[in-house]
């Protein structure tokens, strides 16, 4: 019998074969997308000092009433113009993208738009 390896074992694979060349720094930190079933997470990251310089998701409490009634991909749109909106308040201007191993298509593309419509350099 074949073992075969789950999806996330999968992605966790090429999230790290990205992550080999994917490095953030304090002038352009990564953004890093977590997709889940329900919710999609961003983060700004310095891989330098190892901190987290702004997040967003659409878990938070004053956002996800607001969003709840929209298609998952206009959700994800929202997340990436709030985190390019929280960056900007902390003076970063451009990142590098970090798609976490998943394809960049549909909420992972949508936040990545999302970032760049608001005035973020991916």
């Amino acid at each position: 019998m074949i073992n075969k390896e789950s999806r996330e074992s999968q992605r966790r694979r090429r999230h790290i074969r990205v992550r080999k060349r994917v490095h953030g720094t304090g002038e352009r930190p990564r953004l890093s997308v977590f997709r889940s079933l329900r919710h999609v997470y961003a983060q700004l990251i310095d891989d330098e000092s190892g901190r987290t310089i702004a997040s967003a998701s659409s878990a938070e409490k004053d956002v996800r009433a607001e969003l709840e009634s929209l298609p998952m991909t206009d959700v994800a749109r929202r997340v990436g113009t709030m985190l390019a909106e929280r960056a900007k308040g902390k003076g970063v201007e451009a990142v590098v993208f970090d798609r976490g191993g998943y394809k960049y298509h549909g909420r992972v593309a949508a936040l990545a738009d999302g970032a760049r419509e608001s005035g973020l350099l991916l």
